[in-house]
């Protein structure tokens, strides 16, 4: 993703889900077999069943947390707010990822997630 550092200097949010979208666009057309693969397995798994959308939302925050993974922390944080997550849920979620994650799982909390809901909004969109 040229041009865009997100450790560096942070920006906005919605900058970084559009970076990260036209990557997953950019792998698609190069590699449009597996990129269709992967879109269905992905859809698959956030699809709602004993497990709702929210709740699958929440879980993914709390892995690409503990993982460091920026990208995925604005897009599964907005997962969350688009699903109905209010800022309790998400920031509990922030809290069990702490549990697992230590310092650095809460920093990222703190700091990149709580940063999307401001921007993004606490509520669906």
């Amino acid at each position: 993703m040229e041009g865009f550092s997100l450790n560096q200097d942070r920006g906005s949010m919605q900058d970084a889900l559009k970076e990260y979208k036209l990557g997953l666009g950019t792998f698609e057309q190069k590699m449009p077999l597996m990129g269709r693969k992967f879109n269905e397995f992905t859809e698959q798994c956030f699809a709602g069943n004993s497990l709702t959308e929210r709740e699958k939302q929440l879980i993914a925050l709390g892995i690409a947390i503990n993982a460091q993974d920026e990208y995925c922390m604005i897009y599964h944080t907005k997962g969350c707010l688009d699903e109905g997550a209010t800022e309790e849920n998400i920031l509990e979620a922030v809290s069990v990822a702490a549990a697992f994650g230590g310092g650095a799982a809460l920093s990222q909390g703190v700091t990149v997630v709580q940063q999307c809901i401001e921007e993004f909004g606490s509520t669906a969109h």
